[in-house]
């Protein structure tokens, strides 16, 4: 039994601005990051490889706020960040702070296989990304207009999206909120692994550092519990401590899966935002309090879905829709 999901960021556009031409990109982009690192896990490759896979092709696709569609600081710039862990060994490894490197999940798992080290950042971060022969490229090549404007928006009236005492206007939710992409997965072997990558919030300061790089906030995994990849305003995770949380509920609470993350999201979270999560049976969770969040999961039987909001649709293996208007369980952990 191999199982894998993926996220591309909670807090979807307004449903009056999700034309049926937009939520066909967005399914199909989703549909296609799955099938990466479903075709690894199918293949016999572990868990900590089909996660990297499936993070890098929504990293490479400018519709998520990662990689190539990451979001602008106040100062105009491109500042990224990811990590991975294992759930077999507990090792980790991030990169945040990143303005050139292509893939950050892949610098990511970099550093924790070639280093002693869990985090490197900025400049010499890079510098180790060059050593490594890991693409980098130029301002130009994350550019994205839409998230660019979103920031100027914000920028010339000084405010800012950090922190969730902030009210954003709802015109602007939909490129603030879509704020990482991550993705969960349990291999032949039962192990588990996760991974998250960011372009972090719009107009956030110069230097600011989110979730998605931070272990047991934006991403946790052990074998014996469950791997999970959080998104959505970072500084609420950070202080909730939200990735652990679900697994230290499951160890110490006994709760299951659907009940500890339906506690972090739900009661716990001092903010906006979702996660996904599969635990050590193959049981899948994907709680959310925002209007959507961008999601794709293969279950126990092999079936491939893929939702925005409270409906989800179905795949067949050769990338036809069979249903597009399926109630999605997993939203809600029922």
């Amino acid at each position: 039994m191999t199982i894998l999901a993926i996220h591309g960021g909670a807090g979807a556009l307004p449903r009056s601005e999700m034309t049926l031409e937009r939520a066909a990109g967005f399914h199909e982009a989703l549909r296609h990051a799955l099938e990466v690192g479903q075709t690894l896990l199918a293949n016999g490759s572990r868990s900590l490889d089909a996660v990297e896979a499936s993070v890098v092709a929504l990293e490479d696709c400018p519709l998520f706020n990662a990689g190539r569609g990451s979001s602008f600081n106040r100062d105009g710039k491109i500042e990224m960040e990811a990590s991975v862990m294992d759930g077999s060994s507990k090792h980790a490894g991030s990169a945040t702070l990143l303005k050139h490197v292509r893939n950050p999940v892949k610098l990511a798992r970099r550093v924790m296989d070639q280093t002693a080290h869990v985090m490197l950042a900025g400049a010499d971060a890079e510098v180790f990304a060059r050593q490594q022969a890991l693409a980098l490229e130029s301002e130009e090549y994350f550019f994205t207009q839409f998230r660019y404007e979103a920031m100027l928006k914000i920028n010339v009236s000084d405010s800012t999206a950090l922190s969730e005492d902030i009210v954003v206007p709802s015109y602007l939710n939909s490129h603030l909120m879509s704020s990482t992409v991550g993705a969960v997965a349990l291999d032949a072997d039962n192990h588990l692994a996760a991974a998250s990558s960011s372009g972090g919030t719009t107009n956030k300061y110069a230097g600011r550092i989110g979730q998605s790089c931070i272990v047991g906030s934006g991403i946790y995994a052990d074998d014996k519990t469950c791997a999970v990849s959080c998104t959505g305003f970072g500084e609420a995770f950070m202080r909730a401590v939200t990735a652990y949380d679900v697994a230290a509920q499951i160890e110490y609470k006994k709760l299951t899966l659907s009940q500890a993350a339906y506690a972090a999201i739900h009661d716990k979270l001092p903010g906006l935002g979702g996660l996904i999560a599969i635990d050590c049976s193959g049981a899948i969770s994907m709680p959310f309090n925002t209007a959507g969040m961008y999601r794709a999961w293969i279950d126990k039987k092999g079936r491939i879905f893929t939702a925005i909001y409270d409906t989800c649709c179905a795949w067949t293996t050769s990338g036809k829709i069979i249903s597009s208007a399926t109630a999605d369980p997993l939203s809600h952990c029922t």
